[in-house]
């Protein structure tokens, strides 16, 4: 997979969903293929209301799955979402084991739609760190979703861009130190390869909300030509109307990747 990937047209959405797009001037043929999510505010926006910080994570959830059906009748093709980084261990215990039952019941609770709309759900990270139970519904979810191809849903727990770097540095390392490998073959491609979002595109889009102007150790070599979109909006009060205005600002640069026009 290279690392600088033109953008590519998805395939036609629905009508309903293509004639929605263009009222909103949109052309549904140069959607992003790839859009990545960093949905960072929940906590800002409990506290803001006088909530506990779960009610914002839980709100939180509500906007995750809006965005998910969203993009999947909107035509596009990934959607990968940092849910919880490496560095959120450090978090306190309860808040830690708060969000890994809110995960493993975002994935119970919506399989059945994965399933009937054709939605693919994988994780990526450090899954070992992961509890049992939420290993358990990542592999069902991932089994029985495998051979649906409308949208990838892409999930980034326990996940570091820079640990994805290194262990793919090791991988590589160990090909060569068994001489399956030669140094001087290795280029992106084979890098990308090894990086545990071989199987997608690299993000045509990321948007992160809260007013946080940082990836925060999110897919770091695979967003070297993404565009950026920040807002001030809070990740629970991330809905239709802000996903839109993303999209137009994506459809508004100029994607050169380096080349002259």
């Amino acid at each position: 997979m290279p690392l600088s990937n033109s953008t590519s047209s998805v395939p036609a959405v629905t009508v309903p969903a293509a004639e929605e797009l263009l009222r909103q001037g949109l052309r549904p043929e140069l959607l992003p293929r790839h859009v990545a999510l960093v949905m960072d505010g929940n906590s800002r926006w409990a506290v803001a209301r006088g909530l506990p910080p779960t009610d914002g994570h839980e709100h939180g959830m509500r906007a995750l799955e809006k965005t998910v059906r969203l993009s999947r009748a909107w035509g596009i093709r990934v959607l990968t979402a940092f849910g919880f980084s490496l560095e959120n261990w450090n978090r306190a215990k309860v808040e830690v084991d708060f969000l890994m039952a809110l995960i493993e019941r975002f994935i119970n609770g919506n399989l059945d739609d994965f399933c009937g709309e054709g939605t693919r759900l994988r994780i990526i990270g450090d899954r070992s760190r992961l509890p049992i139970s939420v290993q358990k519904t990542a592999r069902d979810a991932e089994e029985a979703t495998r051979n649906n191809s409308h949208l990838d849903l892409v999930l980034a727990m326990s996940y570091s861009g820079r640990m994805d770097i290194v262990q793919a540095c090791r991988n590589l390392a160990q090909k060569v130190d068994a001489k399956l490998l030669r140094p001087e073959d290795i280029d992106e491609s084979l890098f990308a390869d090894e990086l545990q979002t071989s199987e997608t595109s690299c993000p045509d889009l990321l948007i992160r909300t809260s007013g946080e102007l940082r990836l925060s150790n999110f897919l770091l070599w695979q967003s070297a030509y993404s565009e950026l979109f920040f807002t001030d909006t809070l990740w629970p009060d991330f809905g239709e109307a802000q996903y839109l205005q993303a999209l137009r600002a994506f459809q508004s640069r100029d994607r050169r990747f380096g080349r002259r026009k």
